[in-house]
């Protein structure tokens, strides 16, 4: 992450005030991370977001000081589209009616939901992950929301989860959900699970929570 003002300055990017600003901004931004979904990082450049949104080079450094400014804004705004997603997670009446396997089944498909209706564009960032720190950790913040998301609505199955430490068990039960999510997502099918189509992996994927949660069910 930047560490000095001069760094912080540098990914700043400065808020648009006026309507046709503002419209204009969220157009370059579209743009941005249309291209990040049909060609990843090596796409990305100033002038192709330029020519996919229509806008001359000075309506982009007006609001940022370079490329990379300009893919961090673009990242947070696909990043804003699957949070909005996965509030569905956060719908308590929505999870109520739910007990023991079906709701830790429906928890995981629900984020492997998320992460399905957005692989192109979490497959980019989490590629470029790797070279770029400040994406890095802000996947790890991330990671760490739907991790806490996750827990909120696994945690009220109590007396259920026969851990000892409930919550350290569904923490660490998600991250092998998210691992797994993000090796898909960026690797593809084939990579691991002997090339599952997308239904059984997430069966098989939310079995496995569910058995280190609640124990295997009677019979097998």
């Amino acid at each position: 992450m930047p560490t000095t003002p001069a760094a912080v300055q540098a990914l700043a990017v400065r808020p648009p005030q006026q309507r046709r600003s503002r419209e204009r901004w969220a157009q370059i931004l579209d743009a941005g991370v249309a291209l990040l979904e049909e060609g990843g990082y090596e796409a990305f450049t100033i002038a192709a977001v330029c020519e996919r949104a229509s806008v001359p080079p000075r309506a982009i450094y007006a609001r940022t000081a370079s490329k990379d400014a300009l893919f961090l804004a673009v990242y947070e705004h696909g990043m804003a589209r699957v949070r909005t997603d996965q509030d569905v997670l956060a719908d308590v009446e929505g999870w109520s009616h739910l007990v023991g396997r079906d709701r830790i089944r429906r928890a995981v498909s629900a984020v492997a939901s998320v992460f399905a209706t957005h692989a192109a564009f979490l497959r980019a960032v989490v590629l470029v992950s790797g070279a770029h720190p400040e994406v890095a950790e802000r996947g790890r913040v991330y990671a760490d929301e739907l991790t806490d998301a996750f827990a909120a609505v696994v945690l009220p199955l109590g007396s259920e989860l026969r851990s000892d430490d409930a919550e350290t068990a569904v923490r660490a039960s998600f991250s092998t959900v998210f691992a797994a999510l993000v090796m898909r997502t960026a690797y593809g099918p084939t990579f691991a699970w002997g090339g599952l189509e997308e239904h059984a992996f997430v069966r098989h994927l939310g079995d496995i929570v569910a058995d280190h949660l609640l124990g295997a069910p009677s019979g097998t």
